[in-house]
C-alpha cells in the first residue's frame, strides 16, 4: 500500500469515528441536553423546546451505528497487499492504536446512546 493510500485509510476512519461521535450526541441531545444544561446551572423556557428533538432520535441513533460499523469495516478488514511498510495503517502499531480507538469511541457512543433510557 502507498503512503498516500495509508493516509486516506486513517483519515476515513477518523471521519468515520467523528460521525458516529456527532450522531451519538444528537441522539442523546433531546433528554441529555436539558439535564445537563440544569446541572450547568443555565435556565429559563427555551431548554424545553430541546425535547422537541425526541422525534429524530431514531434518525440520529441509525446514523451513529452506521457510522460505527463503517469505521468497524476500515479498521478490521484484511489489506488487499500481504507487506505493510513501517508506520502505515495495516502495521501492528498502527492498526492497534486504530482498535483500541475505536473501541473507545465505541463505549462512548453506546453509553451515549443508552443514557436517554437510563435517565428516564
Amino acid at each position: 500500500m502507498s503512503e498516500l493510500a495509508n493516509k486516506r485509510v486513517d483519515v476515513n476512519t477518523g471521519w468515520s469515528l467523528a460521525g458516529a461521535v456527532v450522531a451519538a450526541v444528537g441522539a442523546s441531545v433531546c433528554c441529555l441536553g436539558p439535564l445537563l444544561l440544569l446541572a450547568l446551572g443555565v435556565s429559563g423556557a427555551w431548554i424545553g423546546s430541546l425535547t422537541a428533538m425526541q422525534r429524530y432520535r431514531s434518525y440520529w441513533m441509525a446514523a451513529a451505528l452506521v457510522f460505527l460499523g463503517l469505521a468497524f469495516f476500515r479498521v478490521y478488514r484484511k489489506p488487499k497487499e500481504v507487506a505493510c511498510t513501517p508506520g502505515s495503517a495495516c502495521s501492528s502499531v498502527a492498526g492497534r492504536r486504530n482498535k483500541v480507538l475505536l473501541w473507545i469511541v465505541t463505549a462512548l457512543v453506546l453509553g451515549l446512546l443508552a443514557l436517554p433510557y437510563a435517565i428516564s
